[in-house]
């Protein structure tokens, strides 16, 4: 199985009985070396014929005062790394001799006795000898049997150390594998269109960070397809209106209904007008969009420009008996599109002026924030409902649903107004309260 949970349970058990093997094998061969070189010197006393001469000085002398020079050429022997010392004991097993100097006085234990070289004299014991030297000797069947069981205990130790260490690499590489699986999971349910489908954060920093970018990437796919689908809906709803209408009228005149007059044809004529003119502004939402408009972008006066479109506003402004003014302080350069700015400045005063009663107030004044400066469109109408604001920048949204293409125009006019001020690098917004009016602003880097 090609799996990264497997895998990591491959090496950890690779690992763990490995490194259980390698401590098995290295202690129970320090131990079997040790304790057979220590069983084996014990054993090649018999060879040196010391034996005989601590029976002989015991003999002579009685006691074991002063047997020193006997055993001095053996003791340098024994001072070896991890070797027992030599020792020399009377009868009753009392100390009397250690090349260290460290238990004289003291007593052998029973052990030490069952091990250590009995000095025998006449048939008695006289003295125990216990010396470490160099060499390999066969050990006896207790002695054997002592090795066999500290090996044996060696391995049990390692296979149980391995059976954890696998134990313990199993459920750590399954904990490790688990949030890419279920990333893998959610990934094929998106795939599946469940635009729904998010992944648990959790794991490790790097899975996690996978975990947060595939998050993030579904919510905005999931946002792209939903507008998407509110675009199709609304695109089809938007044509539906005028083609029933020019269809119905081009019915009724073929039919004898409508007679054929030029104030019939003007009516669809109209209606041809609104559908090039719906048309022409989904392509260039579309271009502002995919960052393919073309911009004109130099230092326009911005002082200019505002004038000149309020004074065209003017007439307007006066048959709905609207005050319509501009307050700009001193002339200001920004770096724009100047025709693409000005069709910002129509649209937001258009708005301004459907949506303000008779006897309001708009106000277009300049305001300059650090390196750009804000146009604000101000209005004393009807306001927007808190719930509204968020969308009034969709496309094809319009706040009072009861208007019309014909009173209230296609419902796109905001969104390109928005594609149009981001794609010079500036930021639109608006805000509003209900019943006491908006203000609609942008703002734009200066020259």
């Amino acid at each position: 199985m090609n799996r990264l949970w497997v895998r990591l349970s491959i090496a950890f058990v690779c690992v763990a009985l490995i490194s259980a093997l390698a401590v098995a094998v290295l202690a129970t061969s320090v131990a079997s070396n040790q304790f057979q070189q220590y069983v084996a010197r014990r054993d090649s006393l018999a060879q040196t014929g010391v034996l005989e001469d601590l029976a002989t000085y015991y003999e002579t002398n009685g006691t074991w005062a002063g047997v020193e020079p006997v055993l001095a050429p053996l003791a340098g022997r024994g001072q070896g790394r991890g070797r027992p010392p030599l020792l020399l004991a009377d009868a009753t097993g009392n100390i009397v001799y250690d090349e260290r100097n460290q238990r004289v006085g003291t007593t052998l234990s029973q052990d030490e006795r069952n091990s250590a070289l009995p000095v025998e004299l006449n048939g008695a014991t006289v003295g125990y000898l216990l010396l470490g030297a160099q060499g390999r000797g066969a050990l006896a069947t207790n002695e054997q049997d002592f090795l066999n069981q500290l090996q044996n205990t060696l391995l049990i130790a390692a296979l149980v150390a391995a059976g954890l260490g696998i134990a313990i690499g199993v459920v750590i590489s399954r904990t490790v594998s688990r949030p890419l699986s279920q990333l893998a999971q959610a990934a094929r349910a998106f795939a599946a269109h469940n635009w729904d489908q998010r992944v648990q954060v959790g794991g490790t920093e790097e899975v996690a960070e996978v975990s947060f970018a595939f998050n993030d990437m579904a919510e905005a796919v999931q946002q792209a397809e939903t507008l998407r689908r509110n675009l199709m809906a609304d695109v089809a709803h938007e044509l539906r209106t005028p083609l029933t209408v020019l269809q119905g009228n081009l019915r009724a005149m073929l039919d004898g209904v409508y007679p054929l007059e030029r104030s019939e044809i003007a009516t669809l004529y109209d209606e041809t007008r609104l559908l090039n003119r719906l048309v022409d502004d989904l392509r260039e939402l579309a271009l502002a969009e995919a960052g393919q408009l073309k911009l004109n972008l130099q230092p326009i006066d911005l002082a200019a420009l505002i004038g000149s479109t309020v004074t065209n506003f003017l007439p307007v402004a006066e048959e709905r008996g609207l005050a319509l003014e501009a307050k700009i302080d001193r002339a200001i350069t920004v770096h724009a599109d100047l025709d693409r700015v000005g069709q910002v400045l129509r649209n937001l005063i258009a708005n301004a002026l459907w949506h303000t009663s008779p006897q309001g107030h708009i106000t277009v004044e300049t305001q300059p924030i650090d390196q750009m400066v804000r146009v604000s469109v101000t209005d004393t109408g009807e306001g927007i409902a808190p719930e509204e604001v968020p969308h009034v920048f969709d496309r094809f949204y319009r706040t009072d649903k009861a208007r019309t293409r014909h009173s209230g125009g296609s419902g796109l006019g905001l969104a390109i107004a928005k594609s149009l001020v981001e794609a010079m690098g500036g930021q639109i917004g608006v805000e509003s309260e209900l019943g006491r009016g908006s203000c609609f602003w942008f703002v734009l880097p200066c020259a």
